[in-house]
């Protein structure tokens, strides 16, 4: 952000410390008559345009608004809330465990093909996953997750798609990750339909922007 100058301007004077504005200074230019009612609508115009087209190519290559129609990711994001949705940020850094991501719908997984999905990055490339008794282990490690309602409540088998361990793990392969939903019960994702490949996610929902009583970092 640039910083302005907060410098204001000063009539100058003349050695003798006086201004006469009585005094007509010989060559002196002509007052400029004021801009025409109809140059000033057309700058405005233009400086609206401006700020359309920038608004529009954010939303297309920074950031996009993101309505949430479904219940999946409660407790965390609730029916009706909104996300902004950082497009660019994974083309910096890697995808963390933990992080909320937008991405395209897979292929065979019912609803328009068109909606993209929501859901908690759980495992990343490389490990392995699976459930015991209710509960997440990553590389046999029970998996802390305070944004679950309770534990021991993830139920489900790993899908055809994942590439089966022993003790019904699942490997997470090279450029994938697995993705579940905050409400277990009531959520399809990588349990059906496997791991998904990063080069489907959209972005990182980072900050809920709807209702403002709920606003934040997510």
């Amino acid at each position: 952000m640039s910083n302005e100058s907060n410098t204001t301007p000063r009539e100058s004077i003349s050695p003798g410390g006086v201004a006469d504005s009585s005094e007509e200074t010989e060559g002196a230019p002509e007052s400029k008559p004021g801009k025409s009612g109809l140059r000033v609508t057309i700058e405005w115009v233009a400086v609206l345009a401006g700020a359309l087209a920038l608004a529009l190519i954010l939303r297309a290559v920074l950031f996009q608004a993101y309505y949430i129609r479904f219940t999946s990711m409660e407790p965390t994001l609730s029916n009706g809330d909104r996300v902004l949705v950082n497009k660019l940020g994974y083309d910096l850094h890697d995808i963390n465990r933990g992080d909320l991501v937008v991405f395209e719908r897979p292929q065979g997984v019912s609803g328009q093909q068109t909606d993209d999905l929501i859901k908690r990055v759980i495992a990343l490339p490389g490990e392995v996953i699976r459930f015991v008794e209710g509960d997440v282990y990553i590389d046999n490690r029970r998996l802390h997750e305070p944004y679950l309602e309770s534990s021991g409540i993830t139920a489900g088998t790993m899908p055809a798609k994942c590439a089966p361990l022993v003790n019904d793990g699942c490997l997470v392969g090279a450029g994938e990750v697995f993705v579940m939903g905050d409400n277990r019960a009531n959520s399809t994702d990588s349990r059906s339909f496997g791991p998904i490949s990063e080069h489907l996610i959209v972005g990182h929902a980072f900050l809920r922007i709807w209702p403002v009583t709920e606003f934040g970092r997510l």
